[in-house]
């Protein structure tokens, strides 16, 4: 599988932490160049009497700890549980990202996350992408199903430098989200990695595969 050019689809900061955040840590270790689009900042969602722009600023400080380089860091506005209204838009966005980025391979929500915004991402990112590789990434607190159908196998290195990535959200962890904890994160790779007789591993729904 071509690798080398990935574009990560995220529709708002730390889901491509969450969703891929050791694989990507692999691939940044094996010499893959990483791009990430992030479509909105969650202003409406960051916690009480915090400063505007700050899970901006914690996803750049998440991605210098990964070793993603910030020119390769796409961030967008767009209000976050309100992409639906602004789905013509994020396509252009795709198709302006396919041009720049040149990616071989995509990551982006899996067809079956349930979250509004995660849906669009999805469905436009196919529209933009379709004749690629296309992983969808697994966010199990969004899914009631998940057809985990591509293994990618890690190491706890590559665990633990996802787990740095994602202790730069003191937004999230002040908000006690419970998907931002040690033991989940590491668990859910354990689980993972069981089903393909490894150490630790992250799981993606594959939706269309170019060699």
């Amino acid at each position: 599988m071509q690798l080398a050019r990935v574009l990560i689809l995220a529709p708002h900061t730390d889901d491509a932490e969450l969703g891929c955040g050791g694989t990507i840590a692999r691939l940044l270790e094996e010499g893959a160049h990483i791009s990430i689009a992030v479509f909105s900042t969650a202003e409406d969602s960051r916690p009480p009497d915090t400063p505007e722009g700050l899970l901006r600023d914690e996803f750049i400080e998440a991605m210098r700890i990964m070793g993603v380089p910030e020119k390769q860091l796409f961030i967008y506005d767009y209000p976050v549980r309100r992409l639906s209204y602004y789905r013509q838009e994020v396509l252009e966005e795709l198709v302006r990202l396919r041009r720049t980025v040149a990616p071989t391979a995509v990551l982006l929500p899996a067809s079956s996350d349930l979250h509004q915004d995660h849906q669009v991402v999805h469905i436009e990112g196919l529209r933009a992408f379709k004749d690629l590789t296309l992983w969808g990434y697994e966010l199990p607190w969004n899914h009631v199903n998940f057809s985990a159908e591509a293994f990618v196998c890690l190491q706890e290195r590559h665990l633990m430098r996802k787990w740095e990535a994602l202790c730069a959200y003191k937004s999230q962890f002040q908000l006690q989200r419970p998907y931002f904890e040690r033991e989940f994160i590491l668990s859910l790779a354990r689980v993972r990695g069981v089903q393909v007789r490894a150490e630790y591993a992250e799981a993606y729904e594959v939706l269309r595969v170019r060699l």
